[in-house]
């Protein structure tokens, strides 16, 4: 079944619990919650979290990682002692996120991939090793699709669904895509089956990066391709504070959203 919610990083620089305490205040009861500094990962911190999710009858779905910028560099670059390293740090998420009782982690991956020095093959490797670290505490790695990233093209995403088959899961960013002037849709169909968890904004020509309902983007075909591949996740509304003017905004995005998946009551979309 699938639920709409926000992302707290929408609130950005507001610090993380004031974010989550506001947002519940305006009536959102799922989350992606975006971290954004290492204390942030300390268990009281998480606990406090939970604490507030818990009271309000919340859920968070997915975790986003503050080092989503390096992790070209703790993951993916070719120094192997740093890679296992990375590796050992990333665990601090997953029991962060297992915490939380979320069940996706948002990656990155290798930015500036053109001139880094790691094949597409050792890509794979790298995310495979990180994929199953992940499922030893209940998560999912899911690669989202980044301008400037190695994943930011559709061809792409394909050959590594091929490559890794059910050892692999994706996150759709609508304004990733269209920044990196590849079809949202086309991105979509790419990740296919694996995908499992959808950052929601919008956009028109020359703003890339909008509220839903705000842009001339189609959730009536976003949608139906959910329909027909039986998407069994979950969508959050993701955009930056310089994106709207009024917080109240935020809630009429998700209302407009409501709307749309009422058509498509074979999802069986709950309220």
């Amino acid at each position: 079944m699938m639920r709409l919610g926000i992302s707290t990083a929408c609130l950005y620089p507001m610090v993380t619990e004031e974010a989550l305490d506001r947002l519940l205040e305006r009536g959102f009861r799922l989350f992606e919650v975006f971290f954004n500094t290492v204390s942030e990962l300390e268990p009281g911190y998480v606990e406090g979290l939970r604490r507030r999710l818990d009271k309000a009858g919340a859920e968070v779905v997915s975790i986003h990682p503050f080092t989503s910028a390096f992790e070209v560099m703790l993951l993916f670059s070719d120094y192997p002692r740093r890679t296992e390293d990375g590796l050992a740090f990333y665990r601090r998420y997953f029991e962060t996120a297992q915490r939380l009782g979320a069940k996706f982690l948002v990656l990155h991956g290798q930015r500036n991939y053109q001139k880094g020095r790691i094949t597409e093959e050792e890509y794979l490797e790298r995310y495979w090793r990180l994929y199953r670290l992940g499922q030893e505490y209940g998560i999912t790695v899911a690669q989202e699709n980044v301008v400037q990233f190695r994943s930011e093209r559709a061809a792409f995403i394909q050959r590594m669904r091929e490559a890794l088959g059910e050892e692999c899961a994706f996150v759709l960013d609508l304004k990733q895509a269209v920044r990196a002037g590849e079809d949202p849709m086309e991105m979509c169909r790419a990740m296919g089956e694996r995908l499992c968890h959808l950052h929601f904004n919008d956009h028109l020509p020359g703003q890339d990066c909008l509220l839903p309902g705000k842009g001339g983007f189609s959730y009536e075909t976003l949608f139906q391709y959910l329909q027909e591949i039986g998407y069994p996740g979950k969508g959050v509304i993701e955009v930056y504070r310089g994106n709207f003017e009024r917080e109240e905004e935020l809630w009429e995005s998700l209302c407009y959203l409501r709307q749309i998946r009422q058509k498509f009551d074979k999802l069986a979309f709950l309220p």
